[in-house]
């Protein structure tokens, strides 16, 4: 998901490649994240979430993709 929305995020056709696990990586690799939100929404926040692609976009758009002004 990750690697499309940042294809997506600079116009890109995505170009992604899949490789087999390494047998030695198996077992040590977490494939799947998500966070419990719980505790966050108990103590009262209800903002809603951004989506992956939405902070990918952001990220990508309006943070990578300008000028440095500190060079």
């Amino acid at each position: 998901d990750l690697a499309l929305a940042t294809f997506a995020a600079l116009g890109l056709e995505p170009r992604v490649e899949y490789f087999d696990m390494p047998a030695e990586l198996q077992g040590k690799y977490q494939y799947f994240t998500e966070a419990r939100t719980e505790r966050l929404r108990a103590a009262g926040f209800d903002q809603p979430f951004t989506e992956l692609e939405e902070g990918v976009r952001r990220y990508v758009q309006d943070f990578l993709s300008q000028p440095d002004p500190y060079r």
